[in-house]
């Protein structure tokens, strides 16, 4: 991984202040969504947030990596609070933070970096293309989906826009035209951060009666309070290492989709990857003891940073910092910010993370590239991302056994063509010297008669 050398400058500064900003203001109703929908207290969506970054900005290896709470967390941490409550939160999160350091110690980070590029193309579209459809019921205004596959909430949606309005979708679209219109022509100004202010402006004038941020209340939680007991052996460490694994791969293959967005093609260290999931542990421990859900890498917030400016590990401080004024500033203008115009931004996001350079380049591909390309995608988007990217795998392992499988044939096609090459050449040895000596014998008669 490339790594800034220099003085740090006013220039790069005020690019992560960019960065920051608008990865902050995406992170509030996303981080408020997801812990409510893992039946938390919703500031601690937030929290995850604002306690991780400091750790992971300081130990990560990836300076553009910006975590968060994450979907792909939501099923085991949701079962363990139906069962113990917030403490139960707070013991799975605990083994899955403690287990991603012992990743870290067995240096099994390493081998995600082996992952071909097409899966990492195919998982970063299929995370786009779920970034969208988690924003469509708030760009039309309609009721939102249930849970399930992206594909059934999508349908869920189109379902309803016989009851779409037209002002969310108005400011949706202006966030998402002012960002298109921004990276175009301008593509150092923060283009969603425009996009905001300019559907707040519209909001303000037109009197769009919609649903805000609104204010909250950002306090430092009680340590969260649980009893171990035998149980939690078949209980919790089972569900501590799911959790681990899957926000593990989840990590470090955002990482890569996050290095590959900023144009840094060169192979990172093997180490990174290890490093990366024992500064993901300490900083989820930090959490975890609090009850807050564990932090993942979140594509939106790490690529909105970098299309807006930012470049070094302050724009990770800064978003956290800016997300706990935004917070505390609540009650202000900030607070009345449209949550349609955030919708508007993510979607945007999405719409960038669906890397068209790549579908552009697919009848190029190899047809192996292509198939394991179109296959993560799709597997995102109707399974999880974990097993998309264990089925877009599948499609190398099935050549590599293949081809091992034809190697050893042609091997031992081979040794049998050298072994009928050498009886070959021993018949015709055989031959020779059967006619040599049949002329020898001819000779010898004939010498005998010449005598006689």
């Amino acid at each position: 991984m490339i790594r800034r050398t220099g003085k740090y400058s006013w220039k790069l500064f005020f690019g992560d202040c960019g960065g920051g900003a608008i990865a902050a203001l995406i992170a509030l109703p996303y981080g408020l969504s997801m812990a409510a929908l893992m039946g938390l207290p919703p500031i601690l969506g937030i929290l995850t947030s604002v306690l991780t970054a400091p750790v992971i900005a300081l130990m990560g290896r990836n300076p553009m990596l910006i975590g968060g709470t994450g979907s792909v967390t939501v099923p085991f941490i949701a079962a363990a609070v139906r069962s113990q409550g917030i403490g139960g939160a707070a013991k799975v999160s605990i083994v899955a933070s403690v287990l991603m350091m012992a990743f870290c110690v067995l240096r099994l980070g390493r081998h995600v970096s082996k992952v071909p590029h097409a899966v990492v193309a195919g998982f970063s579209a299929g995370i786009g293309g779920i970034m969208v459809i988690s924003q469509l019921n708030v760009i039309f205004g309609v009721a939102a989906p249930g849970n399930g596959s992206a594909i059934s909430q999508m349908v869920e949606v189109l379902s309803q826009l016989g009851h779409a309005r037209l002002a969310p979708f108005v400011l949706s679209g202006l966030v998402i035209g002012a960002a298109a219109v921004c990276g175009r022509f301008a593509p150092r100004i923060p283009a969603p951060l425009v996009g905001v202010v300019l559907a707040g402006a519209a909001a303000a004038i037109f009197r769009f009666h919609e649903p805000e941020v609104g204010s909250l209340k950002l306090e430092l939680p009680r340590f969260a309070g649980f009893a171990w007991n035998p149980q939690d052996v078949l209980q919790v460490i089972p569900s501590g290492l799911a959790l681990a694994f899957v926000t593990a791969v989840n990590l470090l293959m955002t990482s890569r989709v996050v290095e590959h967005f900023r144009g840094r093609h060169l192979q990172m260290k093997r180490t990174d990857a290890d490093a990366e999931l024992g500064a993901y542990g300490i900083a989820n421990l930090c959490a975890g003891i609090f009850g807050a859900p564990l932090s993942v890498g979140i594509p939106a917030r790490s690529l909105a940073a970098v299309r807006c400016g930012g470049t070094t590990r302050m724009s990770n401080l800064l978003h956290a910092l800016f997300l706990f004024l935004l917070v505390k500033l609540g009650s202000g203008y900030l607070a009345h910010i449209p949550l349609a115009a955030l919708g508007g931004v993510t979607a945007w996001m999405g719409f960038c993370l669906l890397d068209w350079s790549a579908w552009h380049r697919l009848t190029k591909m190899r047809r192996i590239d292509a198939a394991a390309f179109l296959a993560t995608g799709v597997s995102v988007l109707m399974v999880n991302a974990v097993a998309a990217v264990l089925i877009g795998c599948s499609f190398y392992l099935i050549q590599y056994l293949r081809d091992l499988a034809l190697g050893e044939r042609a091997v031992g096609e081979l040794a049998l063509g050298n072994s009928r090459l050498g009886e070959r050449t021993l018949g015709d040895r055989a031959v020779a010297l059967g006619s040599r000596a049949q002329a020898l014998d001819v000779a010898g008669a004939q010498g005998q008669l010449t005598r006689q």
